[in-house]
C-alpha cells in the first residue's frame, strides 16, 4: 500500500520532541507499506531523505513555539497550500494518514479526497478548536463557528479517526458515527528508555546531588502553566524542604517569563536546562526521580495524551500530575504516581512526602510505571494495533464503557 503521512511537525530522535510519527510511520515501512513523510522543516529549500524506509519530505516552513496566534496561523496555511502541491503530485497514493495538530492538516487530506479520490484517516492529537476557544486564544465567534464547522466537516469525510486518548472519543463520538473511532495513546518506547542507574557525574553536572529530582520535559507554552511547578519549587524552599529539585527541559514562548519569575523569587532549587532531543532526554531520566506533567486547569486539557508522559512511564518514574481526567485516573489506578492540585502546592509535598521518607515506596511506584508501560503503552503493542488498521482485520479494542477510559489501552 502507499500512503501519504502527513505530519507538519515530524521529528526523529535527534531532532527532540514527539517521536510519535516516527514509530508509526517506520512500522508501516517495515511492514512493507511505501510511505511518504510530507512535513516542514525551518530550512530554506525543499529537502528529500529517506529515514528508515521512510520517504521524507521537508517543506520550508518556518514554525516556532515563540510564535504569536497570527504567525502560527500564517505557518499552518503556509504549510496546507505547499503539502497539498507535494502530495497530489505523488502518484499511486492508496490513503492519505494526516496527523493533527494544526487542524489545517485535515484540509490537505478533504482535497486529495475530493480531488483524488485518495480517502484518509484522521488522527486527533488535540481537541482543536476547543483547546484555543477554552484558553481565550480565539475569541471571534465567527472564527469558532467556521472552525468547529472545519473540525465536523474532517470527520465526518475521514474513514477512519485515530483518538490519542480514550478522554477524547464522548466529544469526538458526538460529532460521528463511534464505529470509525479508534484509540491508540502516544506510546513507550521500552527498548529505548529503561530504568537506569543513578548518573551519579550527570547530577552533580547539574547541582542535584542526592537530592529528589522531580523534572517537567516537553512545551513551556501557555498551555502548560508551568507557573505552578515555579510555585511549587517556591513553597518547597519556603518551608525548608531541601530534599527536592526541579528541572525543566524544553522550550517555548513563556520560557523568558518563566526564568525571570523564578530569578525574582531566587529559587536555588530550579533549574532550566534548555531544549533537550531523545538522547539527551533519555540522560536525563537517569537522574529524575519523579515526572511532573503540567497544563492549564481546561476541561480540553485533560483530554491529552502527553508523550513526555509515556518517556516517564517507560523509564521506570513516579508520575505526578496536575490536572484531573484520564491520566490521573490511570496512574492513581495503577499506584504509580499521584495528582497534586497545582493551587495547592502544599499538597504536592504532603503527598509527595510518603516518596521521601520511604525509598522501598518510592521502588514499588517505579516498578508499577515500568509494568504500566510494557503492558499497556509499550511501542511494539501499539504499532502491532496501528498496522491493524491498514489491512480487513479488526484494528483496536474500543472501550466498554466511557466512564471506565483505561480500559481502551
Amino acid at each position: 500500500m502507499k500512503i501519504i503521512y502527513i505530519h507538519q511537525y515530524f521529528r526523529t530522535y535527534a531532532e527532540g520532541g514527539s517521536s510519535r510519527s516516527y514509530y508509526l510511520a517506520k512500522a508501516l515501512a517495515q511492514a512493507g507499506h511505501q510511505v511518504d513523510m510530507i512535513t516542514a522543516h525551518n530550512g530554506n529549500r525543499y529537502r528529500k531523505a529517506v529515514i528508515d524506509g521512510i520517504t521524507v519530505h521537508y517543506l520550508p516552513v518556518f514554525y516556532d513555539n515563540k510564535f504569536s496566534f497570527w504567525q502560527r496561523i500564517y505557518s499552518f496555511l503556509t504549510f496546507l497550500l505547499k503539502a497539498y502541491r507535494l502530495a497530489s503530485a505523488i502518484p499511486g497514493a492508496d490513503i492519505c494518514y494526516a496527523t493533527s495538530t494544526p487542524l489545517t492538516v485535515g484540509i490537505i487530506a478533504l482535497a486529495l479526497k475530493w480531488r483524488k479520490k485518495i480517502p484518509f484517516y484522521f488522527e486527533v492529537r488535540d481537541l482543536w478548536p476547543s483547546a484555543p476557544v477554552q484558553m481565550g486564544v480565539i475569541r471571534s465567534k465567527l472564527l469558532q463557528k467556521l472552525l468547529f464547522g472545519l473540525e465536523s466537516r474532517i470527520y465526518r469525510e475521514a474513514d477512519k479517526i485515530i483518538a490519542l486518548s480514550p478522554g477524547m472519543v464522548p466529544y469526538i463520538a458526538r460529532k460521528v458515527n463511534r464505529s470509525k473511532v479508534y484509540v491508540i495513546p502516544n506510546m513507550a518506547d521500552c527498548g529505548f528508555f529503561r530504568p537506569e542507574p543513578r548518573n551519579t557525574p550527570l547530577a552533580e553536572q547539574y547541582g542535584v546531588g542526592n537530592k529528589f529530582v522531580i523534572t517537567y520535559c516537553g512545551a513551556v507554552g501557555q498551555v502548560n502553566r508551568l507557573d505552578y511547578l515555579i510555585s511549587a519549587a517556591g513553597y518547597f524552599q519556603a518551608h525548608g524542604c531541601n530534599r527536592v529539585a526541579f528541572l525543566v527541559a524544553g522550550k517555548g514562548r513563556e520560557l523568558a517569563r518563566l526564568q525571570r519569575m523564578a530569578q525574582k523569587h531566587q529559587l536555588n532549587n530550579l533549574c532550566f536546562l534548555g531544549y533537550l532531543n531523545k538522547y539527551k532526554v533519555r540522560e536525563l531520566m537517569s537522574i529524575t526521580d519523579a515526572v511532573y506533567v503540567s497544563f492549564d486547569q481546561k476541561p480540553v486539557l485533560q483530554t491529552g495524551s502527553p508523550n513526555k508522559f509515556f518517556d516517564g512511564l517507560a523509564s521506570g518514574k513516579l508520575c505526578i500530575v496536575n490536572t484531573k481526567g484520564w491520566v490521573k485516573e490511570l496512574i492513581e489506578g495503577e499506584r504509580c504516581g499521584f495528582h497534586a492540585d497545582p493551587l495547592r502546592p502544599q499538597e504536592l509535598l504532603g503527598k509527595l512526602s510518603v516518596y521521601l521518607n520511604s525509598r522501598n515506596a518510592l521502588k514499588q511506584a517505579q516498578a508499577r510505571s515500568r509494568q504500566l508501560a510494557e503492558n499497556h503503552f509499550s511501542r511494539e503493542l501499539l504499532t502491532r494495533r496501528f498496522l491493524r488498521m491498514f489491512t480487513s482485520e479488526p484494528a483496536v479494542q474500543r472501550p466498554a464503557k466511557e466512564q471506565q477510559p483505561v480500559q481502551t489501552v
